[in-house]
């Protein structure tokens, strides 16, 4: 089966470029404290310098070494959205399941609420959750994991429901065994590819607003550097040095279309269908 989904991959040129521009990120970003020229938080020459071979991306308005913030910026891009990835594809899974083994009232209950929430503009439901709880790191990725779990729900329902009527599922209930038992050791581990192709998808949609939420101070706070909140900075000076915007830009773009582009290849080779519904 590995050796068919390998050869699956070897057909397709663009997902392998994907997966190797994404490696690079990873690589790029849990290196950074090694390989960053500076340190991103210290002011080492003027403010708003052009490249130079000392400082390959200028410098940003405060003097601090941009392409050192560009390196360290994806470690926080990341961080934030395959943290709230994963925990929104796990808790989004947990409950689909459970909506669709219950049944009932149960799943009106929850598919009625994810309606509701999705009927909410994502930025309002972070504002008001800000306004709320703080502006905190723990707490963009609580809220950011919500919001990815709600797509998650219904597509994990849907499995679910098809679960429910496999022979293993149905041995499960004959020998007694609970419905959390059930749920947990049986239908989970049987929906883990279908997750793993959420969890990709997700954590390119946390990443994208993330980056927003950043861009309009409602996500990570400076001086933590971040590919959002760079964005905003340089928009101020954006005809005069536009590499302070073109830098992190290029960034979160190659990320975003690396992640959806080697998901979609992966989930081919699979079997999977990579465009689940939800948000």
């Amino acid at each position: 089966m590995k050796r068919e989904v390998w050869h699956r991959l070897r057909r397709q040129p663009g997902t392998l470029i994907a997966l190797a521009v994404l490696a690079l990120h990873l690589v790029v970003a849990l290196t950074a404290p090694w390989i960053a020229p500076a340190d991103p938080y210290a002011m080492i020459a003027f403010p708003l310098m052009p490249p130079d071979p000392v400082n390959l991306l200028g410098t940003d308005e405060l003097g601090r070494d941009y392409l050192s913030r560009v390196m360290f910026g994806g470690r926080t891009a990341l961080l934030v959205a395959f943290a709230a990835g994963a925990l929104g594809v796990l808790g989004g899974g947990l409950i689909g399941l459970v909506a669709a083994w219950y049944g009932g009232w149960v799943d009106e209950v929850i598919s009625r609420l994810v309606d509701m929430q999705l009927a909410m503009p994502a930025i309002l439901f972070v504002a008001l959750f800000v306004a709320g709880f703080g502006q905190s790191l723990p707490m963009l990725v609580l809220v950011v994991a919500i919001l990815m779990s709600l797509g998650v729900v219904r597509t994990a329902r849907a499995q679910g429901l098809g679960l429910k009527q496999a022979g293993y599922v149905k041995a499960a209930v004959l020998r007694g065994e609970s419905a959390a038992a059930i749920i947990l050791r049986e239908m989970l581990p049987n929906t883990a590819d279908l997750l793993a192709v959420e969890f990709a998808i997700r954590a390119s949609a946390a990443l994208l607003l993330v980056s927003a939420l950043s861009f309009l101070s409602l996500g990570i706070s400076h001086p933590t550097p971040d590919w959002g909140l760079m964005i905003r900075d340089g928009l101020t000076s954006m005809r005069s040095e536009p590499w302070l915007v073109l830098a992190p830009a290029v960034m979160i773009s190659s990320l975003v279309i690396a992640i959806n582009v080697a998901t979609e290849g992966v989930a081919g080779a699979l079997g999977l269908d990579a465009a689940r519904g939800g948000a």
